[in-house]
């Protein structure tokens, strides 16, 4: 994998999204059937939030007390992207370079980032979308020096 390449060699394109006032319900079931890890948040069409699984997760994890089924799918209708998004996000171009994208993980322990164009989401890079390329990359080798 060449790191001069731009990002939107390797990102997901058109990403799976939420909206700012859909419940967590919808969030849970958008996780679990798509076997995704990170939601866009949109307003609007446009980006203003990203809902993690792991925030979601937190989120769930708050409540539970072997609390029951209903109760939990009570709080799930009752809350929605908004409540537990990630407001502030680092955010790429699709021009952006790899290596760019590479620095950004490194120093802010993210796994996901949105790529978006002209206020608009046009694709979400994250660490598996990297590790995925690598593992399929010919030229990609690995040495051990003694």
């Amino acid at each position: 994998m060449n790191l001069r390449n731009s990002i939107s060699s390797i990102m997901t394109k058109n990403p799976i999204c939420i909206g700012l006032n859909e419940t967590l319900a919808v969030a849970d079931k958008l996780f679990r059937e798509n076997k995704i890890h990170h939601l866009p948040v949109l307003a609007e069409g446009k980006l203003v939030g990203l809902v993690s699984k792991s925030d979601f997760l937190f989120f769930r994890r708050g409540f539970s007390n072997e609390s029951e089924k209903l109760e939990d799918e009570v709080r799930l209708n009752n809350y929605s992207a908004k409540d537990i998004m990630t407001k502030k996000l680092a955010k790429l171009d699709p021009d952006d370079k790899i290596n760019v994208a590479l620095e950004v993980f490194r120093e802010n322990l993210f796994h996901a980032i949105p790529v978006v164009e002209n206020d608009r989401i046009v694709g979400i890079l994250t660490t598996f979308d990297i590790i995925s390329r690598l593992a399929i990359d010919e030229e990609a080798t690995a040495t051990y020096e003694e």
